[in-house]
């Protein structure tokens, strides 16, 4: 052939994938809260419609009438809007939902597709009892065999039982092979033996789980289904309903499961809970997208992606087909990033949910915020450390005294910081952490070069006055109650002198008690 007729072939078909748009979904069930799992697998669904100039379409699968939680189906909304992921429209949604399907919504729409599949003979009414398919199992199990049903009622014309209220069963095919691509497993196969007629509407006119999912992402026109890969096993039965309805079929994607660092199942100790507990737990959204998709993508050697980046630089070929590991120690390092990352006004907001009083002053709140976004892993330790630096020691829900640096002071050190709190121009330095810290610097120097002072540690040797190393630590005890923590003299311009001298004369009062 030709390099011009191969060339319009290639461009003919590069037309074809340009018209039909990238339509993708994610349809959690209401019965719980979204996990990361699913998150992670709403994540590459979005990214992929986003990066194809697509549609991202949620579905809500609430058949399970008695198992369905309203507010596990509340949840589950909050939670996108949370992180940032926006779903568009369907049209298949009612005006009121927002864009969003809910599948307990649609029951005629289930019941006029089973309809037709009865009346093109492609499904029929089975009136095996439960009973009978027991007895059925139990018999092909003691044969050694897998319990299947065995296609009595396929073609069956004469007269139905009587007190049976029939199901329907898809008629599959009794010969050949289901063969599908998958996006990351390949080529997979499935001989029809292994699959029987199986049921798509139950006795009490409920449809099946197979017949809904394939119905729904045909008349929604997903043409791309990104998945864990535990749904492989249903692909041949939803290809089935597909191919009966004469829908064309999307392209499947089976993503590995996260597994726990020890390469199990992931549980709830491990990371599996619901999306908005790590919210509760001082996580920012932006965290969260980029932990998980690092957990089964990659490009290059990147580790930190903007959602703006991952639309960009997202491939379902770079998806990989090994199981990811679930790493804490990343995630809380990612979360430290973010933190640091944010804009305090933003910061603010977010850590009122956690306790965190507004400081008016933004010169010390910037000051603060600076320092203590350097030591928080979440927003959290980020609260904790605030209230030890705005909860006096002595009050009530304060930390109290650190015994063993209680044990460890200097009596010099004492001496001088009851001096300290009542020289006047102390509270000069407040106006800046320069001042402060020349101004101890100084302090220290004139009070240790009195003679009259000596210390009463042995290892200052007698008469050697007042050290830094001593003084310091017994200021910062009677400040915060502890060692440790973000400067010292950065503390003191923070809580300001008023607050600076009561806490001081506390402690001074409560030693002496």
């Amino acid at each position: 052939m030709p390099k011009s007729n191969i060339y319009k072939k290639l461009q003919n078909h590069k037309n074809k994938r340009r018209i039909k748009m990238v339509v993708t979904r994610f349809a959690p069930s209401p019965t719980g809260y979204l996990h990361i799992g699913g998150l992670r697998t709403a994540l590459f669904n979005y990214l992929h419609a986003r990066k194809n100039g697509g549609k991202f379409l949620l579905r809500i699968e609430d058949t399970d009438l008695s198992r369905n939680s309203k507010d596990a189906a509340e949840a589950i909304i909050k939670s996108f809007e949370w992180v940032g992921l926006e779903h568009d429209k369907s049209e298949q949604a009612p005006a009121q939902n927002n864009g969003i399907v809910y599948q307990s919504e649609r029951f005629e729409i289930y019941a006029k597709y089973a309809k037709k599949l009865i009346d093109e003979g492609k499904a029929y009414y089975c009136y095996m009892s439960k009973e009978e398919l027991e007895s059925l199992r139990e018999e092909q199990r003691a044969r050694g065999e897998t319990p299947k049903y065995d296609n009595r009622y396929r073609d069956f014309s004469g007269t139905p039982p009587k007190g049976i209220k029939p199901v329907i069963r898809i008629k599959a095919p009794l010969n050949g092979e289901i063969t599908f691509e998958d996006g990351i497993k390949g080529v997979i196969t499935i001989s029809a033996k292994e699959l029987d007629d199986f049921i798509i509407m139950r006795s009490d006119g409920s449809p099946t789980y197979n017949f809904v999912v394939a119905l729904d992402d045909a008349l929604m026109g997903v043409s791309d289904v990104i998945r864990g890969d535990d749904h492989t096993s249903n692909t041949p039965k939803q290809i089935i309903i597909y191919n009966a309805l004469g829908f064309s079929l999307p392209k499947f994607f089976h993503i590995p499961m996260i597994l726990n660092p020890e390469g199990k199942k992931l549980s709830k100790r491990d990371g599996a809970m619901g999306v908005m507990d790590y919210k509760l737990m001082g996580y920012l959204p932006e965290a969260i997208l980029n932990f998980l998709v690092r957990l089964g993508f990659s490009y290059e050697d990147k580790e930190i992606f903007s959602l703006q980046e991952m639309i960009e630089l997202f491939s379902t070929d770079a998806l990989g087909s090994s199981p990811s590991r679930y790493n804490q120690e990343k995630f809380l390092w990612l979360n430290q990033h973010y933190i640091k990352q944010c804009d305090n006004e933003r910061l603010e907001g977010l850590l009122s949910d956690f306790g965190v009083e507004r400081i008016d002053d933004k010169e010390k709140r910037d000051m603060l915020y600076a320092l203590l976004k350097d030591r928080s892993k979440t927003l959290i330790e980020f609260s904790a450390q605030w209230r030890e630096i705005f909860s006096p020691p002595s009050a009530e829900g304060g930390n109290g005294y650190d015994e063993k640096m209680l044990k460890k002071l200097d009596s010099l050190a004492l001496e001088a910081l009851g001096e300290l709190v009542e020289r006047e121009d102390f509270y000069e330095a407040f106006e800046s952490v320069e001042k402060m810290e020349a101004y101890l610097h100084k302090f220290v120097e004139e009070f240790g070069s009195e003679g009259a002072r000596s210390s009463d540690d042995s290892s200052e040797g007698k008469g050697s006055g007042l050290k830094l190393g001593k003084f310091m630590p017994a200021l910062r005890l009677g400040l915060l109650g502890k060692g440790g923590g973000i400067g010292l003299c950065e503390a003191l311009i923070i809580i300001e002198s008023k607050e600076a001298k009561q806490r001081l004369k506390d402690f001074l009062k409560a030693i002496k008690a």
